[in-house]
């Protein structure tokens, strides 16, 4: 039978799930999990920038329980670095998925132009890029870099979740795939509350180790601005404006299904088979 307290180190959380946390968010009218549903059809780019940010405002991540709880100080190092671990496949598949986007345009600008998000991640010949960034959180953390490159102990939705977004925009419209990194308008916000809440709340946690962070606080609005003018110029018709905003709440199920998952096996303790199980598991009382 579930256990209706689920804890997460010594603290019970018997109110803490992700419907209690998020019913009260506001919804705009029509929107389902996947598209706006009945909304308004868009008219303008105007209107088109209006209705990302509403998406980012109610759907991005920054809105997760785990989130919370991660930045509130409320998980122990072994739920640390289950998070860390499993995030390492997102960001070590990032500048995977922009090659992937890369190869969709003919337009030479337009590659020259998402070039350098290959390199912010990979980094270049004598350049620390975000991938190494990452390593050096989770060996902060105490995990083995070799372990974490294997990618062998992340939960299998988050390999089903990234794979997903690689999929998408391999198969989706080159306007969809620009419009699918749209997140990255409202992640400076979440960086400076992670940066600003794990240093103050875990004492296992140093500003060297948090520099990924630091980095994008720059490399995101830059990336974000070009992703947004891109689509605000080639979005010309109702249709394609509603596809760019699908594109949008497709990234933030992408993102918000990984954190159900960590929350689900990590904080309610529910870890699948072969996963990784932390040497600091919650204790019930």
């Amino acid at each position: 039978m579930a256990n209706p307290r689920r804890w997460n180190g010594d603290h019970a959380l018997n109110a803490i799930t992700p419907n209690a946390m998020t019913q009260n968010a506001a919804k705009p009218d029509g929107m389902t999990a996947f598209s706006r549903g009945n909304s308004a059809p868009l008219n303008s780019a105007e209107e088109l920038e209006a209705a990302l940010r509403h998406i980012g405002a109610v759907r991005y991540h920054n809105l997760h329980p785990f989130h919370r709880l991660l930045h509130g100080g409320k998980l122990n190092k072994g739920q640390v670095q289950a998070w860390a671990l499993n995030r390492y496949f997102y960001q070590s598949t990032i500048p995977i998925k922009d090659a992937v986007v890369i190869s969709r345009f003919r337009d030479r600008a337009t590659r020259l132009e998402w070039r350098h998000r290959i390199e912010d991640h990979d980094g270049d010949v004598g350049t620390e890029g975000g991938i190494e960034r990452w390593l050096k959180l989770t060996e902060g953390l105490g995990l083995d870099s070799a372990y974490v490159e294997s990618t062998e102990g992340i939960l299998p939705a988050t390999r089903f979740a990234v794979e997903a977004y690689v999929h998408f925009v391999r198969d989706r419209s080159p306007l969809e795939a620009i419009a699918s990194s749209l997140t990255e308008l409202f992640a400076p916000n979440l960086h400076e509350e992670r940066i600003s809440g794990m240093l103050a709340h875990y004492d296992f946690v140093n500003p060297d180790i948090m520099s990924y962070f630091s980095r994008r606080l720059t490399q995101a609005p830059r990336d974000a601005g070009f992703a947004l003018d891109y689509v605000k110029a080639h979005a010309r018709t109702p249709a394609e404006r509603e596809a760019v905003c699908n594109a949008l709440l497709f990234k933030t199920n992408v993102l918000w299904v990984q954190l159900d998952a960590l929350y689900h096996a990590y904080v309610e303790g529910h870890i699948p088979p072969g996963a990784f199980v932390p040497k600091e598991m919650p204790k019930e009382k």
